[in-house]
């Protein structure tokens, strides 16, 4: 669509829909291209995405309405974009050929699993980030229809439960050794040249992300030029670093006669599994040699060579993804689990780090809250434990659900108990519990804390190897949507009620679209199912808007 007769003030009343149909329209064709081999018509494709008036404000309404880091600001200290610099933006992007990639802004955040250790994350500007989006636009179907059937990390419809399904279907009739291992600083180390030979795009992409890779760094105030790795915290960081990744199990994956080895990757974390130590080894080797000549290794202090049901190197099992994976010896009339015999049960189960993450994490916001009223403590601790119980709903989560209960309610007693050292424990119980229906409930009489064990357990259903969400097939993307494991349950009932569509636009959600509920008569106080209604966050912003025109 033209940019004519279009003025400054109408950014909002922009034809947004129309504007995704376009764009879809031709990553789908793209990724149609890419899976026939027609290189060709790939790259006339993305030039002319990349040319696209739609595409331009899509990019662009992504990186300053949608992601979640809008607000932090790159090296030019820009936060925030007012509606007249969004359309002055996108009107920028059209010579990308005179685009210059401006320097980053490095930021420190404490690792999930390691709070003593930092991530170094990459800010970059406004501009580059919008910039970076419209290329995604035009890559990511493209790398979509190559990317190999078991990689799941930083990709649209993928999970770490299929990766975690995708394991429990290859051991559960028959045990394997496994080799786990993390790849060390992934994203700092890749090496640039192979990365960009691999890459191989029409030359405006590829002299930005050469640009954009070798774009200086502003570290604590002073400037850095790494020559290797690529930065991680922008919009296309992801998908480079799986580009760069891309080939690793063909290459580890070898066929042989007699054993099937199997290589599962999520991101820089990936397991080999074998039931032949010596072709695992010889796999191992291989992995070691096709790391080394991207510039990567292998973190040693995070690898484990074991086994799943025997000891091995004194161990059984492993860890990956926040879950312990083991297999136990089980009796003659307890179980068949191969070939009719009886012999072993696969159970997956929370890790014992995941548990004493979250043990801390829930003793951590009541000793903060101690102080606070009953029903501020509740609001705070309600999405912790609803995420962390709707995270592991989909392995043998149940007897540490309740464990996680016991723990909790033993930290609200020592709640209580400091708040009132006179009262009895039993004056403190009536005080702060209320009978449920069937049960005593942390309660003030407005809010309830919920428990673990009220999620319930759901298998989950590993992705297709070779299905994408750029493939056109609503139908399939729609039904996982609905019972995707990383959204609430009240979320997915809603989706199913909106089959799969927002309730403002009428499109239907992508795996990576933002979604925020939606009080239809604008009281938040409402919380009736009739009145809620899921949107993309960008629908939600336009449906307050209307709402004061």
């Amino acid at each position: 669509m033209a940019t004519v007769g279009i003025q400054i003030e109408d950014w909002r009343m922009l034809p947004w829909k129309k504007y995704q149909e376009n764009v879809y329209r031709l990553q789908k064709r793209i990724y149609q291209a890419a899976r026939r081999g027609d290189w060709e018509c790939v790259h006339s494709l993305q030039r002319l995405l990349l040319r696209s008036w739609s595409a331009r404000c899509l990019a662009v309404r992504q990186v300053t309405q949608d992601n979640r880091g809008k607000c932090t600001p790159g090296v030019d200290g820009v936060a925030s974009m007012t509606p007249q610099e969004r359309l002055a933006l996108a009107k920028s992007l059209r010579n990308l050929s005179d685009w210059t990639a401006q320097p980053i802004r490095r930021v420190y955040i404490p690792k999930p699993n390691n709070p003593t250790e930092k991530r170094g994350l990459g800010i970059p500007v406004m501009a580059d980030r919008a910039c970076q989006a419209l290329v995604k636009l035009a890559l990511e179907p493209e790398w979509e229809a190559q990317f190999e059937p078991n990689s799941y990390g930083f990709r649209p419809g993928r999970s770490p439960h299929d990766a975690i399904t995708a394991i429990f279907l290859n051991i559960y009739r028959k045990p394997k050794y496994v080799y786990d291992a993390d790849i060390t600083k992934c994203f700092d180390r890749i090496n640039r040249t192979a990365l960009l030979n691999k890459l191989n795009a029409i030359p405006p992409i590829q002299r930005l992300v050469g640009a954009w890779l070798k774009a200086g760094v502003l570290d604590n105030g002073e400037w850095l030029w790494p020559e290797t790795g690529t930065p991680q915290g922008g919009v296309i960081s992801p998908l480079l670093a799986n580009i760069a990744l891309h080939g690793f199990e063909s290459a580890v994956i070898r066929e042989s006669k007699r054993y099937r080895l199997i290589m599962i990757r999520f991101a820089d974390d990936f397991v080999i599994l074998c039931e032949d130590l010596d072709t695992l080894k010889t796999a191992i080797a291989r992995a070691e040699t096709w790391l080394a000549e991207m510039g990567l290794e292998i973190k040693a202090e995070k690898t484990r060579l074991t086994h799943t049901l025997d000891e091995y190197a004194g161990e059984v099992g492993f860890d990956f993804l926040g879950y312990n994976v083991r297999q136990y010896h089980v009796g003659q009339y307890r179980l068949s689990t191969y070939r009719g015999q009886a012999g072993y049960k696969t159970l997956i189960k929370p890790s014992r780090k995941a548990i004493q993450r979250h043990q801390h994490q829930m003793k951590a916001v009541i000793c903060q809250y101690r102080g606070a009223p009953q029903a501020a403590l509740i609001a705070v601790l309600n999405p912790i434990i609803r995420g962390w119980a709707g995270y592991y709903r989909n392995c043998v989560a149940k007897h540490t659900y309740s464990k996680m209960d016991k723990y909790m309610g033993e930290e609200l007693q020592r709640w209580a108990k400091r708040r009132h050292p006179r009262k009895t424990p039993c004056w403190s119980h009536r005080r702060y519990w209320k009978r449920g229906a069937t049960r005593q409930e942390f309660s003030d009489g407005t809010g309830t804390l919920v428990y673990h064990r009220d999620t319930s357990i759901t298998r989950h259903i590993k992705v297709r190897g070779d299905k994408s969400p750029y493939d056109g097939d609503w139908v399939y993307w729609s039904t996982r949507m609905g019972r995707d494991p990383t959204k609430p349950g009240w979320m997915t009932k809603m989706l199913k009620q909106q089959q799969g569509r927002c309730a403002h636009c009428g499109l239907y959600f992508m795996t990576e679209d933002v979604l925020e509920v939606h009080h239809r008569d604008h009281d938040r106080k409402n919380n009736r199912r009739s009145n809620l209604a899921l949107l993309h966050g960008h629908c939600h912003d336009q449906a307050h808007g209307e709402q004061y025109q």
